[in-house]
């Protein structure tokens, strides 16, 4: 069942997010005021939803803190509420992205956009994103391996948002966008990253900065939020009954591999497996994000590391991989030695 929600308000404190041509309205009192105003919509109709806010207030707040919060509370769905801009004042409309790769220019440049904000967060900024510079294209070669575990759930969020955004104050509907977004990079669980218009395009920005309208889109975003959340009870329930894949301590595992494999586990207890994805919970053996395949998990931390696969030798797995990649693009090979992760050199 769907228990937590993060809702992330855009931007905060110091840092402004986009300004309107006068500078005088900011992105970040738009997306509080919408997040605040959905938080309580879901609240009032769901008292056993428990919500939770990056910020409630004018603060600022990291982008690995804003999902730091998402993954510390286990939340089953992550929401950050934006506002856009572009140099172009013709673009106009509202559009909704999940972790992915993108090339194309007009996408590239909102991503630009929203990750800069990393600039605001302290000169160590590139040690704690992993080297990831946001003005330095050549950084985003690294999103062409990552892929949201969640993708296919955050989609379906994404397309609900988009479907209700039709009858929304802004008409114009740009779509579903994947985007390498830092706020969604390490998130673990299905996420959405929705932007309401542009306060760059005169048109949008006289209905953003309408307070009235912000009933009118936390009510819009609501209603995708309510649609998908009988879809994801709906999946929750059909797979109660479907027991859990039961995880051997690795010491007592038995190779899913032919006879001769089984002979080289027994001999040693480090083997190669291929990590598909990292999730804050235990995943039912049908769910979807497993694509079908036979999975087993090994727990880190507050992370269950699902792996496919026991290879007694790295080209073994190697050749695995190619063909896992279609399902998992982000899948990388890992180290095992007595049921734990080990470097890989």
């Amino acid at each position: 069942m769907l228990k937590k929600v993060v809702i992330d308000p855009g931007h905060g404190g110091r840092d402004p997010g986009a300004l309107s041509a006068d500078r005088k309205v900011k992105e970040k009192d738009i997306t509080l005021s919408v997040s605040l105003k959905l938080g309580d919509l879901i609240k009032r109709s769901y008292p056993d939803i428990e919500v939770i806010f990056t910020r409630k207030t004018d603060v600022f707040i990291e982008l690995d803190k804003r999902t730091e919060i998402a993954n510390k509370n286990k939340a089953d769905l992550f929401i950050s509420i934006h506002v856009n801009a572009a140099t172009a004042r013709a673009a106009t409309g509202s559009e909704t992205f999940v972790m992915g790769a993108d090339k194309s220019s007009s996408n590239f440049e909102v991503t630009m956009l929203e990750n800069s904000v990393i600039m605001m967060e302290g000169e160590d900024y590139a040690t704690r994103y992993e080297g990831f510079d946001p003005n330095n294209p050549e950084s985003y070669i690294i999103f062409t391996l990552l892929q949201n575990a969640h993708l296919e759930q955050s989609l379906e969020m994404a397309s609900l948002v988009q479907k209700h955004f039709n009858n929304g104050p802004i008409k114009v509907s740009r779509g579903i966008k994947q985007g390498p977004l830092l706020v969604l990079w390490k998130t673990s669980m299905p996420s959405v990253l929705i932007e309401l218009g542009f306060i760059s395009n005169p048109l949008d920005f006289k209905i953003l900065n309408n307070h009235a309208n912000h009933d009118k889109f936390a009510s819009l975003i609501f209603n995708a939020f309510k649609e998908y959340k009988q879809i994801y009870d709906k999946d929750y329930s059909n797979g109660e009954s479907t027991a859990l894949k039961k995880v051997i301590p690795q010491s007592e595992s038995k190779s899913t591999q032919d006879t001769s494999l089984k002979k080289v586990r027994k001999e040693s207890e480090t083997h190669y497996r291929i990590q598909i994805m990292a999730v804050n919970k235990i995943l039912r053996s049908n769910s979807p994000d497993l694509k079908g395949r036979d999975a087993n998990y090994i727990k880190m931390g507050n992370l269950y590391k699902y792996t496919i696969g026991e290879y007694p030798t790295i080209d073994m797995a190697k050749k695995e991989l190619g063909s896992i990649r279609k399902d998992f693009p982000q899948a990388f090979i890992i180290l095992v030695k007595d049921g734990t992760i080990v470097p890989l050199n």
